[in-house]
Formats: structure tokens, sequence, C-alpha cells
């Protein structure tokens, strides 16, 4: 299989989730991912890297929350820019789910008159 360099979509993806969820913290969203999605590339890295450049672009906000039985966490909730990035993401998404769908039902065509 084809392997990308970086996940992609992780920051939609997680989006998506915190809209979900209302609020998570960041291996709570990694958890999700790799339970929630068929096919998930992203590792602990890329996923707090997504988050920082999700906060530096104000698509999502943090608090820091300190737990009597752990250490502290912190924890993530989506902004109105965020809600704005996830809509861009799902016209995205959906221009790009068409475009794979042409190539399947070609490819599958293909494959039936070319073996």
């Amino acid at each position: 299989m084809i392997q990308s360099k970086k996940p992609r979509h992780t920051n939609a993806f997680i989006l998506l989730f915190l809209k979900e969820l209302s609020e998570a913290y960041g291996a709570q969203i990694l958890s999700h991912l790799q339970s929630e999605l068929p096919y998930c590339l992203s590792d602990s890295p890329s996923v707090y890297r997504a988050l920082q450049e999700m906060q530096d672009k104000e698509w999502i906000k943090s608090r820091w929350e300190s737990s009597q039985t752990g250490p502290p966490r912190k924890w993530y909730t989506i902004t109105p820019k965020g809600l704005t990035a996830l809509h861009e993401y799902a016209e995205d998404i959906v221009q790009r789910q068409a475009n794979f769908n042409f190539f399947l039902i070609h490819y599958a065509a293909l494959n039936r008159t070319n073996p």
C-alpha cells in the first residue's frame, strides 16, 4: 500500500471529534481517532502537532485542569473559527470523495475489460 508521509485530514477529524465530544484532551482525541477511523494513520506526535497548529490558528482553545489522581490535562474545545474550518474541510472531502468515486468506477471498469 502506498503510504503518505503525513496523515491526511488529521485536523478535520480532530475538529469533527471536538464538535462531537464538546471537549477532550490530547490522549483522548488520539484514542478516539484510533478506535473510530477505519484507517487511522495518526500517531501521538501528529495529533499534538495538529492541536498546536489549530490552536495557533484559533480554531481550538485549551485549558489546563489538574487532577487528584494523575498529571494535569490540557482540554481542547472547538471555536467559531474552528467550526468554519470544519465546514470547509467537509466541502473539500465531498469534492475529493467524488474524484475517488470516479477513479474507483473507472478502475473497476478497466479491470473488467483488461484483467
